[in-house]
C-alpha cells in the first residue's frame, strides 16, 4: 500500500505508482472533498453529498471508506498514513478471512494456506502472454523480476485475460478488500451459529442487520453479494432461518432510504449477457473465455464442489447464482464492474481448488506402488505452480512499477489559492478534466468523464454545458448558464492544446480581469469571479 502511495515531505508531492494512477484522480479529490472541502459538513446536517467530480447531485458512488480516510486526514494524519493504514487493515482482515473460514469449512491449515496463496497470486493464463512478449530463454528469470507491465490488461489491452485477478484491484479500490473481508466474516459467524439456540443468535442478527447499513455507502456490489448468500442460506440451512430474517428485514429497514436516497436516475440494472464478450457471445467463446481467465481454477473448482461433503456444497452453492446473475446483467454503466463479483467468487473457488488438491495430495500418500506416487506429485507440483505462475509475474509488475509525484494542495499555486481564497461549498468551472483544484477539496464542474459516467451520471449532457460555457460568443450566454449551475469560479487553461475544445479567449478577456492567475508546468492558469465577471450582465 505505502509502495504505491505514498509522500515526499521536502517536496509537499505525493507519490503515486503508474499503475494506480488513474483510479487516485478519483479518490484523492473524494477524499480532499470530505477533509478541505464541505462535504463532511453536508453528512453532519443529514445532508447527502455531493460527487466532487460532478456536483449538483447526490453521491451514487460508495463514499463511506473516503470520508473516513478524510476525517483522518482532517484530524491531522497526513494523508498517505491516512489512506495506507485502513487499506491495510482491510486487506489484512481479508487474507485472515480466507484462512480462518477456510480453516473452519474443511479443517485443515494447510487448505488455508493454499487459499491464501491462491488469492495472492492468480491463477490466468496470463503468462501465455508474457512469454509471447518475452520469448522463453535463459534470461527468463531475469525478465519476470525485472517486468514491470502486466501482460494481459483487458478490455484495456490485447486478448480478453482481463486486468481484474492481480492485486492491483486492490491497490487501486482500497475499500474493496475490507469489504470481502466483511462477507467472509457474516460466512463464518453463520456457520458458528448454525447449531446454536436463537437466544445465541439473536444479538448476532442485530449485529448483522445494523452491519448492512453501511454497505450502499461503504461497497455496493457487496451488498448484493450478501443478499444473494443470505437468501440461499435461509433455504439451505434452516436452523438459521429465523437468524437470517431478522437480519434482512432489519438490514432492508437500514437499507432501502439509503439506496432510494442516493440513487435518482434511471436504472443501471440492464440485461447484458457475456459479460466483456457480449458481442461476440456463444457457447464455445464462453468457455474459452473463462478458461483463459481462471485457468486450471475452472477445471478443479468444479472437481472440488463436486468432491465435498454436502454440508460444503450448500456452503458454496450460493457462488453459482452470483456468476450467472453477474454474466447476464449489469449494475453500472461500465461493464467491467462486474468484475467485483467475479473477484468475491474467485476467493471462495480458490478454497475449493486448495481442497482438491489436498484431497489429491491425501490420495498419493495412501499409494504403495513408488512410480504412481513419484509421478502424481510431479503432477501436483506442476499443477500447483501453474496456479500461481501468472500471479507471480503480475506481482513484479506492480513492484516495479513507475512512482511519480503529484503536487499537494500547497506545491500547485492554483490548489493553493482555492483553498485560501474559495469557500468549502463553491463550484468552479474547470476548463481541463484533470485539475488541480480538486486538491483543495472544491468541486470541479466535471472532472475526468469516465469516473462520473461509470456512477451513472449524464456526462454527455455536462460535456456540452461546459462547452457551451467556455465557446459562448457573449459574456450575457456565459453569465446565464454560470448562474444556472451556481459556479462561483471559471478556470481558463492556456494553451487550448490541454482540451478537447477551444475557448472563445476573446470574451474573458474583453468582459473582465481574472482574479488570480498563475502558471505551473507549462500551463497558465486565469481565475474569473462569476460575480464579479457578470457583474452588470
Amino acid at each position: 500500500m505505502f509502495h504505491t502511495f505514498g509522500y515526499d515531505e521536502k517536496n509537499q508531492s505525493m507519490r503515486i505508482a503508474s499503475k494506480v494512477n488513474s483510479d487516485f484522480i478519483s479518490h484523492i479529490a473524494l477524499i480532499r472533498s470530505f477533509s478541505l472541502g464541505d462535504n463532511l459538513t453536508r453528512v453532519l446536517q443529514a445532508k447527502i453529498p455531493e460527487y466532487p467530480l460532478f456536483p449538483g447531485e447526490p453521491i451514487r458512488y460508495h463514499f463511506l471508506f473516503y470520508m473516513f480516510i478524510g476525517v483522518l486526514e482532517k484530524l491531522g494524519l497526513r494523508i498517505d498514513w491516512a489512506l495506507n493504514v485502513p487499506s491495510i487493515i482491510g486487506f489484512f482482515s481479508l487474507l485472515t478471512m480466507i484462512f480462518f473460514l477456510s480453516k473452519t469449512i474443511f479443517k485443515n491449515i494447510a487448505i488455508s494456506i493454499l487459499s491464501v496463496l491462491f488469492f495472492l497470486f492468480n491463477g490466468s493464463l496470463a503468462f501465455i502472454r508474457f512469454f509471447t512478449i518475452n520469448p522463453f530463454s535463459s534470461h527468463s528469470l531475469k525478465d519476470i523480476c525485472n517486468n514491470s507491465v502486466f501482460p494481459a490488461f483487458a478490455p484495456w489491452g490485447p486478448g480478453e485475460i482481463t486486468a481484474f485477478w492481480n492485486l492491483n484491484i486492490y491497490t487501486n479500490q482500497r475499500h474493496l478488500a475490507g469489504a470481502f473481508g466483511l462477507i467472509l466474516l457474516f460466512i463464518l459467524t453463520a456457520l458458528f451459529l448454525e447449531n446454536k439456540p436463537w437466544k445465541k443468535q439473536r444479538p448476532w442478527s442485530i449485529v448483522w442487520g445494523l452491519t448492512l447499513s453501511i454497505f450502499p455507502y461503504f461497497h455496493q456490489p457487496s451488498l448484493l453479494i450478501l443478499a444473494i448468500i443470505m437468501l440461499s442460506y435461509w433455504f439451505l440451512f434452516p436452523p438459521l432461518r429465523r437468524y437470517l430474517t431478522v437480519a434482512g428485514l432489519l438490514g432492508i429497514f437500514v437499507v432501502v432510504p439509503q439506496i432510494i436516497g442516493v440513487k435518482h436516475g434511471p436504472s443501471l440494472v440492464n440485461w447484458y449477457p457475456g459479460y466483456l464478450i457480449h458481442d461476440s457471445l456463444n457457447i464455445k467463446h464462453f468457455l474459452s473465455y473463462w478458461w483463459q481467465n481462471l485457468g486450471l481454477h475452472s477445471l478443479i473448482i468444479p472437481i472440488g464442489f463436486l468432491a465435498a461433503s454436502v454440508k460444503v456444497k450448500k456452503i458454496f452453492f450460493p457462488f453459482f447464482p452470483i456468476f450467472i446473475i453477474s454474466n447476464l446483467l449489469t449494475f453500472a454503466p461500465e461493464t467491467a464492474a462486474n468484475h467485483k463479483f467475479f473477484n468475491f467468487i474467485l476467493i471462495m473457488g480458490n478454497m475449493l481448488t486448495a481442497y482438491t488438491l489436498v484431497l489429491f495430495l491425501k490420495g498419493l500418500l495412501k499409494l504403495n506402488n513408488l512410480l504412481i506416487r513419484f509421478l502424481g506429485f510431479l503432477s501436483l507440483f506442476i499443477l500447483s505452480f501453474f496456479l500461481v505462475f501468472s500471479g507471480i509475474i503480475d506481482f513484479f509488475a506492480i513492484k516495479n512499477d513507475d512512482i511519480g509525484l503529484w503536487p499537494d494542495v500547497n506545491s500547485h499555486p492554483l490548489a493553493r489559492w482555492a483553498l485560501y481564497n474559495t469557500n468549502p461549498y463553491d463550484t468552479i468551472l474547470n476548463a481541463d478534466y484533470i485539475s488541480p483544484i480538486s486538491l483543495s477539496g472544491r468541486k470541479i464542474f466535471l472532472g475526468w468523464p469516465y469516473f462520473s459516467w461509470s456512477a451513472g451520471y449524464d456526462t454527455k449532457l455536462r460535456i456540452k454545458i461546459k462547452r457551451d460555457i467556455f465557446e459562448a460568443e457573449s459574456v450575457q450566454d456565459q453569465c446565464i448558464l454560470l448562474r444556472k449551475y451556481g459556479l462561483s469560479y471559471t478556470v481558463l487553461v492556456s494553451p487550448p492544446e490541454q482540451l478537447d475544445f477551444i475557448p472563445n479567449y476573446s470574451i474573458f478577456l474583453l468582459n473582465g480581469d481574472p482574479v488570480f492567475r498563475t502558471t505551473y508546468g507549462g500551463i497558465e492558469y486565469s481565475v474569473y469571479d462569476t460575480e464579479s465577471y457578470c457583474d452588470g450582465v
